[in-house]
């Protein structure tokens, strides 16, 4: 008897082994898919020039050593500096605007009982679906109207047209999650409707906040279209538009800057994803089903 209850907690133990080797070889082909971009950008922002072209070789690791010149370039031969700094803070205006519209408009949406309150929350999510392609033409002579050409101030004018929709229609859904009963005993305690909105609905509700934030942080930072369209100065670019026009010039392209500027943006955003992952999925869940 003693010999068999010895063997038992071993092959528990064996079948655990067993099921965790099978769930990670099977999570390999997607590590591979999901890695081997950013290994390849590493790659190629290291290499010198003169290894990217090298066709008779194994192009996946270095055959000269490994550099930063291609980083030395980006700092000191472009603004890419001020790129950054011009993507930060569009971002976070962008955010901030698109969370203290948002917030209110989802909350009425969903609380106040207003006519036709669902109708109207499908219709704003409906104005995010319209192509930006033909939004820029109008929002253009918004953008000249205030003196705001060739700026990276138009861009925080002009971004929140769709991030505001989308992030109105996720808080609705969110909010409606919230049971009402903790508001109405929090109007008991003395609280108003926006006091119960601050110190109740809010704090349970950041999953759905964090979304709305991570999701206009992150489509600021890489819209194109738009950037294209109002900005041409060179230090009020912001990082996507330009690497694109900065480093590719004509037919020739600057690969290695290219790659090394990528990387420095696409890793921290990739952070912040894995670092409110799940609060992400549950806004974006919690939205979908209401």
């Amino acid at each position: 008897m003693a010999v068999v209850a010895q063997r038992a907690p071993w092959s528990r133990r064996a079948k655990e082994i067993r099921r965790h080797t099978l769930i990670y070889v099977g999570l390999t082909p997607y590590l591979v898919i999901a890695v081997f971009p950013i290994l390849w950008m590493l790659i190629t922002a290291l290499k010198q020039e003169p290894d990217l072209y090298r066709m008779d070789v194994v192009p996946f690791w270095f055959h000269l050593p490994p550099t930063l010149k291609n980083f030395e370039f980006l700092f000191q031969r472009t603004f890419y500096g001020d790129w950054l700094v011009n993507t930060l803070s569009i971002s976070l205006f962008v955010s901030a605007i698109t969370l203290l519209t948002a917030v209110p408009a989802g909350y009425a949406l969903a609380r106040l009982r207003l006519p036709f309150a669902e109708n109207l929350g499908i219709a704003i999510f409906m104005t995010y679906l319209v192509p930006s392609i033909i939004l820029f033409i109008p929002l253009s002579r918004v953008v000249s109207e205030l003196g705001l050409q060739d700026t990276w101030w138009s861009l925080v004018v002009v971004y929140p047209t769709f991030t505001i929709p989308f992030c109105t229609w996720l808080l609705m859904g969110f909010f409606k999650t919230v049971p009402f009963e903790i508001e109405e005993a929090a109007m008991i305690d003395g609280c108003g409707q926006f006091g119960a909105l601050l110190r109740v609905v809010l704090p349970v509700s950041w999953p759905g906040v964090i979304t709305s934030v991570i999701f206009s942080f992150t489509l600021s930072m890489q819209d194109f279209l738009y950037s294209l369209a109002f900005v041409s100065i060179s230090e009020q670019k912001p990082v996507p538009l330009g690497v694109a026009t900065e480093l590719i010039r004509g037919d020739v392209y600057f690969w290695g800057s290219l790659m090394a500027g990528a990387l420095l943006v696409g890793v921290p955003v990739a952070i912040v994803y894995n670092l409110f992952l799940d609060k992400f999925i549950t806004g974006i869940t919690g939205a979908v089903i209401k």
